[in-house]
């Protein structure tokens, strides 16, 4: 019967797996931003065109119905960062995958000078040293609102709070351990 969380994959994988151009992108965006495999990209991806679908059908609505659908639409991707609060359909249409990857809170997290590399990023939010407002968020696949931006910091009880960039590059992250 399975888990009754996970009824359906939330991604799909293409259908000629050993396609050199698309597998030259994906590489490209997995070392960019950190990602651990293809299938967190292909997430993303399918994500993003879950936003594009709504856009699509919702142009083939009435007209009355088609505010009503853009406005929602717009909501959320307003919310996120990612589009402005007056959006068009082309623009939800024009979204790339960039503008998407940004908003996780691994390139957040590196991008507000928190960790030194992309990766170390990664590290940090898996082992629970970041929170974002006043929880501690382990995944670093999490998408960032915009009115959260501001409050991604470190954890209060992380012990590499208070440890400069230096030295939690010379210390490996271990939690502010000294070498002998």
């Amino acid at each position: 019967m399975g888990d009754p969380r996970r009824l359906k994959k939330r991604y799909h994988s293409p259908n000629n797996p050993y396609e050199r151009s698309r597998v030259l992108e994906e590489l490209k965006y997995i070392g960019k931003y950190g990602l651990r495999n293809k299938q967190e990209f292909w997430r993303h991806r399918y994500q993003l065109g879950g936003f594009r679908a709504r856009a699509r059908k919702a142009r083939s609505q009435t007209q009355e119905v088609q505010e009503i659908m853009l406005e929602d639409l717009r909501t959320k991707l307003t919310a996120l960062g990612i589009l402005g609060p007056e959006a068009h359909f082309d623009d939800v249409l024009g979204l790339e995958i960039e503008q998407l990857l940004d908003r996780r809170l691994q390139t957040m997290v590196f991008k507000k000078g928190l960790a030194k590399s992309i990766y170390q990023a990664r590290q940090f939010i898996v082992h629970r040293h970041i929170i974002v407002g006043e929880r501690v968020i382990s995944s670093p696949s999490y998408l960032v609102k915009k009115d959260e931006e501001a409050h991604v910091e470190y954890a209060p009880n992380s012990p590499i709070k208070n440890m400069t960039l230096e030295q939690i590059e010379g210390s490996g992250a271990e939690g502010g351990k000294e070498e002998a």
